[in-house]
């Protein structure tokens, strides 16, 4: 019977679902520990929720409250709204986009809402202690339906206080970004060492009595209720580990949890970076730093995955060159590895997903993100390979390359080679792109600000576009031939200078770190090699991406990543900045306009996301375990509710 990739599709969005290949060959001690790690990566759903928005927690469940117990007509323009904003604050996590970040405004009216509430027992409502409906609805009103509250999840960029100006939950009312980032300096400053913890990476900013203090999220601190569960069940993941280096890699991240101490928190992601042996991996934690307008503060985040042991030949053949790949970059030599250490790639196969990579999810992964980490441990990088089969398989027929590629020579080459060389400049980017080049002595890691994200994901993008069209890959069988890059040059050069922009409402601007970097990268590139590399050309009233010169263009993506290193490796805020701001954050406004009204005509969503399969435990008569199946059929508003009635724990 065939794969039903697609779930549901509602406003800008569409949710799939992935296939697990291979997990029924695993052994029932392994599938009993991705399970219970599986498990841990939904027990801290919650977390994101209030770190996206302190209100985020109590929309929610309102809306659910409506959505199981409404004894209206559920066939009005009302409800049916209804349903739809239900369905995108699941997705987001909260009320605010998850790519684009502005608030999403209701389609009901809030009229309907008020009847809604009001009609509820009392009960079914998430009220405060001494709460009445009148003084909830005073409360969510403005945060659901005033376009000028709350208006943005992240806001970095422009000279407004981005701390202030940012409708997330990671500093406290009355905060500053100068009260911030003077609290911050003073620590750095105050340690000498080479190897410094990240400051700030899992606490809250608070002003107790008009001081600043850091309110941990650990056990006994903020968010114990659901990382206590989490470590519940890390604790019953251990009996299962693979081997005595991962069973103390659950030990140490448990630590991490009871403790909070960032100390340990190294010592953790150490260990994880150096096991290569295991086949079950994950990740669990606060991780990145993208939703905070500082780049500080982490999101709550888990991936659970085993590795595709043939694909990951394809990454080992990658990682085993990785100093050649270096010593041949085309960025200064005082910026490059003189010995790059530990660099080992994989590709994986994601069981669950949690937190900040579910319902939409990264497609690679490199970690750690500490600097002297990587430089001294080296780093893992995986590319998920099932997720971006998902991808391919349900985008196929869908009339998109029709519409949006110059000539059937292009469409070929995106049929004979999209696939292979997607997957590949992931590996390239997640490898050898975030594990390449150093800091100069005496750089901050902390920089770049509100720019890192944006800057890293460039330069590591880059990193990838230079290498993919290099004869070493063809050397390496790692590509078919020599014409293969072409495919994802052309794919790289139409998403970045068009087609991303459907992602985009009209009259914002883009924000989003990896769009922004994809946008820097196309339109930089499009102004150097303008008429001659690349150029946008019109036909029929509509406007195309053509590539004249494939191998010039190649030579820009490398003239691009020696400037970008550079960046980074000095820590040129002031030249980070006007690269970003004057390439990543600004829209064609006609070029936006028509790509929006193309892309209407094909009726497809421009994000994608999944639901997870269910994991089951099957007992015999004794009630011993005897395998973990897996579920594909539930749907995504049963997930979403199961979800939040089983792994809800914050108040």
């Amino acid at each position: 019977m065939d794969f039903k990739y697609v779930v549901d599709q509602f406003a800008d969005i569409q949710v799939l679902r992935y296939q697990v290949p291979g997990f029924e060959e695993l052994s029932l001690r392994q599938k009993q520990l991705l399970y219970h790690l599986s498990e841990a990566a939904l027990m801290g759903r919650d977390i994101l929720y209030d770190q996206n928005c302190r209100y985020n927690l109590r929309v929610r469940r309102t809306l659910e409250a409506i959505y199981l117990h409404y004894a209206g007509d559920r066939t009005t323009d009302d409800f049916r709204a209804f349903e739809v904003y239900l369905k995108r604050v699941w997705f987001a996590n909260g009320i605010h986009h998850h790519y684009a970040e502005d608030k999403f405004v209701p389609g009901f009216s809030e009229a309907f809402f008020e009847e809604a509430v009001r009609a509820l027992p009392v009960g079914k409502l998430p009220l405060a202690e001494g709460e009445t409906v009148e003084t909830l609805l005073a409360c969510l009103k403005p945060v659901m339906f005033d376009p000028e509250v709350l208006p943005k999840r992240t806001v970095q960029s422009g000279d407004r206080d981005w701390i202030a100006a940012s409708a997330n939950n990671y500093y406290g009312e009355g905060v500053t970004q100068a009260e911030v980032e003077a609290f911050y300096n003073q620590k750095k400053e105050a340690d000498k060492s080479d190897t410094p913890i990240s400051y700030g990476l899992n606490s809250r900013l608070e002003k107790t009595d008009g001081r600043l203090e850091e309110k941990v999220w650990k056990v006994g601190g903020l968010y114990s209720e659901a990382i206590e569960r989490i470590v519940a069940e890390l604790e019953k993941a251990v009996p299962f580990a693979e081997n005595e280096k991962q069973a103390e890699i659950i030990c140490k991240l448990i630590d991490y949890y009871q403790t909070g101490d960032l100390r340990t928190f190294d010592a953790y992601s150490i260990l994880w970076v150096e096991d290569t042996a295991s086949q079950v991996d994950f990740v669990n934690g606060f991780i990145e730093t993208y939703g905070d307008a500082l780049g500080l503060k982490a999101s709550w985040e888990s991936t659970v995955n085993f590795r595709n042991e043939e694909a990951t030949r394809r990454t080992q053949t990658i990682s085993e060159n990785a100093q050649w790949f270096e010593d041949h970059s085309p960025v200064d030599a005082r910026f490059k590895k003189k010995e790059v250490k530990g660099v080992s790639a994989k590709v994986i196969t994601v069981t669950m997903l949690g937190g900040d990579c579910y319902p939409s999810t990264p497609i690679g992964i490199n970690l750690p993100n500490a600097d002297w980490i990587r430089r001294d441990h080296g780093s893992k990088s995986v590319t998920i390979e099932n997720i971006m089969e998902a991808y391919d398989k349900a985008a196929q027929g869908n009339g998109f390359s029709e519409e949006f590629v110059w000539s059937d020579a292009e469409r070929a080459l995106i049929r004979q080679y999209g696939f292979i060389t997607d997957v590949l400049h992931t590996d390239l980017h997640e490898c050898l792109g975030h594990g390449s080049g150093q800091l100069l002595p005496g750089t901050d890691p902390d920089a770049l600000k509100a720019y890192a994200s944006t800057l890293e994901e460039a330069r590591a993008d880059l990193f990838g576009l230079y290498y993919l069209a290099d004869a070493k890959l063809v050397e390496l069988g790692l590509v078919p031939d020599a014409e293969a890059y072409k495919a994802e040059y052309y794919k790289y050069m139409m998403n970045g200078l068009m087609t991303q922009l459907v992602r985009i409402e009209p009259g914002k601007e883009v924000e989003e770190a990896h769009m922004r970097n994809r946008q820097l990268i196309a339109r930089w590139i499009l102004e150097q090699g303008a008429g001659q590399a690349v150029e946008l050309k019109q036909r029929d009233g509509k406007t195309y991406v053509v590539i004249n010169d494939y191998e010039q263009l190649r030579a820009l993506f490398g003239k691009l990543l020696a400037e970008v290193q550079r960046i980074k490796s000095e820590g040129d805020y002031a030249a980070g900045r006007a690269l970003v701001e004057k390439y990543g954050v600004k829209i064609d406004i006609n070029l936006h306009k028509e790509v929006l009204e193309r892309y209407e005509k094909l009726h497809l969503s421009p994000y994608k996301g999944f639901v997870n399969p269910v994991m089951h435990e099957e007992r015999d008569k004794d009630g011993a375990i005897r395998d973990i199946q897996l579920d594909y059929t539930e749907n995504y508003v049963e997930q979403m509710l199961r979800y939040s009635r089983d792994y809800s724990y914050l108040k």
